[in-house]
């Protein structure tokens, strides 16, 4: 059972900082991409950014370049979205993906294993 667990979350101001973890368990990950996503209240599921989990240079959206950064550790089987400079306009509840098939994919839908979440507030 492929099982993605996020956490780091959390109510910030407007220009601090989070860092989110996706911890996986449940088989190896080898070849995978693992996607962040958000989803804000009325919107549809939005792309941040992808790594593969083998190596190679993560992909980002426009909207978060510059700002985010994608990492993983191997060996605690986690990839991190360190997010900085936030805005009121980064709150959403965010996603970590992953999918084998599709490699650095922006479609939610070419996902097969999601998380439950983690909620992400920015105040002005």
């Amino acid at each position: 059972q492929v099982q993605l667990v996020e956490s780091g979350g959390g109510l910030v101001q407007a220009g601090d900082s989070l860092r989110l973890s996706c911890a996986a368990s449940g088989r190896t990950f080898s070849g995978y991409y693992v996607g962040w996503f958000r989803q804000a209240p009325g919107k549809e599921r939005e792309f941040v950014g992808v790594i593969r989990w083998n190596g190679g240079m993560p992909h980002y959206a426009d909207s978060v370049k510059g700002r985010f950064t994608i990492s993983r550790d191997n060996a605690k089987n986690t990839v991190y979205l360190q997010m900085n400079s936030l805005k009121p306009e980064d709150t959403a509840l965010y996603y970590c993906a992953a999918n084998s098939l599709y490699g650095p994919s922006q479609r939610p839908t070419e996902y097969g294993y999601w998380g439950q979440g983690t909620q992400v507030t920015v105040s002005s």
